[in-house]
């Protein structure tokens, strides 16, 4: 079989590289299809459902932390699966992380609402939002780091963003989905057609399993087992090495992802609700949202193999700045009643915004690490960053809008400032483009 040389020395097959990138993407899919039906679930029907003695307010922050409960159980499973990653192999992490994410949200499609059993379905949605959140904390960082480990490195950045597609595939399956079925009545829509996106979820775990099942160990893992390098105890390794890289990566993280689901989550139900700009109109959102990831689709991946041409901390510091200076005009746009600009502000936002540091953060936070506790530090980095940024983000955002009469300025002001976090992050961050992904040592 023809093989690809490596610049850093290692072999890589064309097959494996491909099945490396689809079970990836597929993987990434199911991920972010869960995110976004559970965060549009959250801000458009989970309220009435599960928390109707609350009040609409009430309900709606009742309904987004249990979206941010899973956020705090995503660092207990990156901790856990890093270290089954780092100390067993990455293949083994992403069959585990596949199925319990998948079969959690197919078990939410049958839990039963406040009119059917009380304050016990609010109680198994909270744990199977954990269970998610488990599996979560290590899915994308077991795909990030079984791509930057199979790709050639001076072509990293572009295949390290190829399943970060899969996101924005599983975000078009959420949003679409929902944009379907929001325009049904809503007598239906909170009778049972809000069960069906998550039932669905089963269809993707069994393709995910059957090509996962398909996947070679990386030739990074290998080597490390080939050597006898493989460590007892990669978290304790990662604490006494790492702790300044892991700061980096959740400082790179907070503009990301927080403006992640401030654009796909926060947004929707700031022009959703009864004060909002589009008053009960639960249409608009996924709409934008659908649009917005066609176009995210390609920018990830523009911006990944960008990093390649000229350096991972170039792009990822202008993406932070473009997301920051765009932040106020941005959400005063979306106050003038327009739906066309609101649709425009969440492609710029999402595709621009966002993708400009995600493309070039996919290979990053690999090569980042030393290959030793590799998963662990990727997976540690992206997790606790998602509590701090994704999973209190639409929580607090909500509180926020509550208690100021749902001000376009809590929007802004948040974006702006979780966009600066990451753009003063760059300058503590080392280049890491085309970096020996087989080292024991971390980047400097």
């Amino acid at each position: 079989m023809t093989k690809l040389a490596d610049t850093d020395g290692a072999v890589v097959e064309p097959e494996q590289l491909r099945r490396a990138t689809l079970a990836s993407s597929v993987g990434s899919a199911l991920e972010y299809y869960d995110f976004y039906i559970y965060g549009l679930a959250s801000a458009l029907i989970f309220g009435p459902l599960f928390f109707k003695p609350l009040g609409d307010s009430g309900a709606l922050i009742a309904s987004f932390a249990t979206y941010g409960v899973g956020f705090a159980a995503r660092p207990f499973g990156g901790v856990l699966f890093g270290f089954i990653g780092d100390r067993f192999g990455r293949k083994m992490v992403l069959l585990m992380t596949i199925g319990m994410m998948g079969l959690a949200s197919f078990a939410i499609g049958l839990l039963p609402t406040f009119d059917q059993a009380g304050m016990l379905g609010a109680v198994l949605l909270v744990a199977l939002r954990i269970v998610q959140g488990l599996g979560a904390g290590a899915e994308q960082a077991g795909a990030t780091t079984l791509i930057s480990e199979v790709a050639p490195a001076k072509r990293r950045g572009y295949f390290a963003s190829l399943p970060f597609v899969g996101i924005q595939l599983g975000t078009l399956l959420g949003a679409g989905t929902f944009a379907l079925i929001g325009m049904a009545n809503k007598s239906v829509l909170e009778g049972w057609l809000w069960r069906v996106p998550f039932l669905a979820s089963f269809v993707l775990i069994v393709v995910a399993l059957f090509i996962r099942l398909r996947l070679k160990e990386t030739p990074v893992f290998q080597e490390l087992e080939k050597h006898k390098n493989v460590v007892k105890n990669p978290v304790g390794e990662l604490l006494r090495h790492s702790k300044k890289n892991v700061l980096i990566g959740i400082g790179l993280r907070m503009g990301e992802n927080g403006n992640s689901s401030i654009y796909g989550t926060l947004l929707i139900s700031f022009i959703s609700v009864k004060e909002g700009v589009f008053p009960g109109d639960k249409f608009i959102g996924p709409v934008g949202l659908l649009i917005a990831a066609g176009f995210a689709a390609v920018m990830v991946v523009t911006f990944g193999a960008l990093s390649d041409r000229i350096g991972r901390v170039k792009v990822y510091r202008y993406g932070a700045l473009f997301q920051a200076v765009f932040a106020i005009p941005a959400f005063y746009l979306v106050t003038l009643g327009n739906v066309t600009l609101v649709w425009a502000v969440m492609v710029v936002g999402i595709a621009l915004g966002v993708q400009s540091m995600l493309g070039p953060q996919c290979p990053l936070l690999p090569e980042l690490f030393g290959s030793q506790y590799r998963f662990t530090g990727v997976a540690l980095s992206r997790e606790l960053s998602a509590v701090l940024a994704g999973g209190l983000v639409p929580v607090f955002g909500a509180t926020l809008l509550a208690a100021t009469g749902n001000s376009w300025v809590v929007l802004a002001v948040y974006s702006l400032v979780l966009a600066l976090i990451s753009y003063v992050t760059t300058f503590f961050t080392p280049e890491t483009a085309g970096r020996d992904l087989l080292s024991l040592e971390d980047a400097k």
